[in-house]
């Protein structure tokens, strides 16, 4: 495996090459900016480059902007990103441009060689790999944004029934299941969408209008 290095700070730079050396891995350069980055992956054509997100000269998102170049000039280049925090924005824009042969973990990861060296070799073997803070931050969001991806198709089915008005019988009798069922469908609704029994019967119509707002 060929890897190039774009990281700005020298000592965590000298850190990744000398981690990846003792593992027999083939660090062909190690450079400090976006602009050294590419020269870089021109005149080495390596497997994977490792590419800090915030790099000079603004320290803002050079290195995912490197990266992206990457990818649209040389797809077969497997492209790693780090990053101090989860920025999910970058996550997306990474994946986005990809469908494989792409990572984002954060550089705590690195200290972990064995879980660092492994993801470099899935995305030189044409795998994504996202690290598990990121999915996490991301299907959490994703969960908050829209509260109708949790609900099961019965409970979507249940609760177009009732945004047109229909009782609970009239529920159990469209659907032809049982009320104990149309019951316990409601309240796994009420659960997902927040609502609690001291809002009452506004719980009925508050679940409806978030299905309309939908």
């Amino acid at each position: 495996m060929r890897v190039v290095i774009a990281e700005d700070s020298a000592l965590l730079r000298q850190g990744i090459v000398l981690l990846l050396e003792e593992q027999g891995i083939d660090v062909v350069d190690a450079v400090g900016d976006g602009e050294a980055l590419l020269r870089s992956v021109t005149e080495h054509q390596p497997d994977v480059c490792v590419v800090d997100v915030r790099m000079p000269p603004t320290f803002v998102d050079e290195g995912l902007r490197a990266a992206l170049v990457i990818r649209n000039r040389w797809p077969d280049i497997g492209v790693l990103v780090l990053s101090q925090y989860v920025e999910q924005s970058y996550a997306i824009d990474l994946i986005d441009s990809a469908t494989s042969g792409v990572g984002y973990l954060l550089k705590d990861r690195v200290s972990d060689v064995d879980e660092f060296v492994a993801a470099l070799g899935r995305v030189m073997a044409g795998d994504t790999v996202l690290d598990p803070e990121v999915v996490k931050q991301m299907f959490a969001r994703s969960r908050r944004q829209d509260p109708m991806a949790t609900l099961s198709p019965r409970e979507r089915e249940v609760l177009a029934a009732m945004a047109e008005g229909r009782s609970n019988g009239g529920i159990a009798t469209l659907l032809v299941i049982g009320s104990a069922a149309v019951e316990k469908h409601i309240r796994s609704i009420f659960l997902k969408f927040g609502l609690h029994p001291e809002d009452g019967e506004h719980r009925r119509v508050l679940a409806v209008l978030r299905y309309l707002g939908a």
